[in-house]
């Protein structure tokens, strides 16, 4: 099975300026967990719902107006629509990370796959490897 089989297609971006608080208002809004951080349709960074918590609230204040690219997190894990699932499952376990940016030959965003597209649509085992290791203290 390939990766542009079961990735998100429609995907929600934002730009390495777009404020705190409207990138936390976009994921409400849109009951997303993770925003890719564009430049010229290229992922320069990537934004969780994590990040923000982890990184804001501790010195909650007036960072709610600070820029993305200052809690983002980079360097971008991504792989390509024509990947086999199964080495894009290792990847996110190899990096620890949940989501997968899906570039095209140029580095363009053209979808995301998590750990919940693997196991909805390819194989909970696969996802529940790939999750142990995200999780794994390294």
């Amino acid at each position: 099975m390939l990766v542009k089989q079961i990735m998100q297609a429609q995907v929600t971006t934002v730009g390495p300026n777009t404020s705190v608080r409207a990138a936390a208002a976009l994921m409400l809004d849109r009951n997303i967990g993770a925003l890719p951080v564009c430049t010229d349709g290229k992922p320069v960074g990537i934004v969780t719902d994590r990040d923000l918590a982890i990184r804001l609230l501790p010195n909650l204040g007036c960072f709610a107006d600070r820029i993305i690219q200052s809690v983002m997190s980079h360097p971008v894990i991504t792989c390509r629509a024509d990947h086999d699932v199964v080495w894009a499952a290792r990847l996110m376990g190899q990096h620890q990370v949940r989501r997968l940016a899906v570039c095209d030959d140029a580095g363009v965003l053209i979808g995301m796959l998590s750990l919940g597209d693997i196991a909805r649509d390819a194989s909970e085992e696969l996802a529940g490897q790939a999750l142990g290791e995200t999780v794994e203290f390294r």
